[in-house]
């Protein structure tokens, strides 16, 4: 049988979330460590961390690196994915 070119590994990704306004409060800490292999499987691994995260995030942008994420985008270890919730203001 051939090999693939994707080995397989049990390794995690690695990340690290940082909140910003009502989700730092909502979570109760500015910056974390969390596993996933998408951005989708990260917000639901700080949901179980931070229950109170349940409302926030649906309603929040997550930023992987910078840039705009989608849930369905995969995330690398060392990735920062952040989590900001609509600020009010003008």
């Amino acid at each position: 049988m051939p090999s693939s070119p994707h080995q397989q590994t049990d390794t995690t990704p690695v990340v690290t979330v940082r909140y910003w306004a009502g989700a730092r409060a909502a979570a109760g800490v500015d910056v974390e460590q969390l596993t996933g292999g998408s951005v989708a499987e990260v917000m639901e691994a700080a949901v179980r961390a931070h229950p109170r995260l349940r409302d926030v995030i649906p309603v929040s942008s997550v930023l992987q690196d910078g840039r705009a994420a989608a849930p369905g985008d995969a995330v690398e270890s060392g990735a920062v994915l952040e989590v900001l919730p609509p600020f009010a203001g003008g």
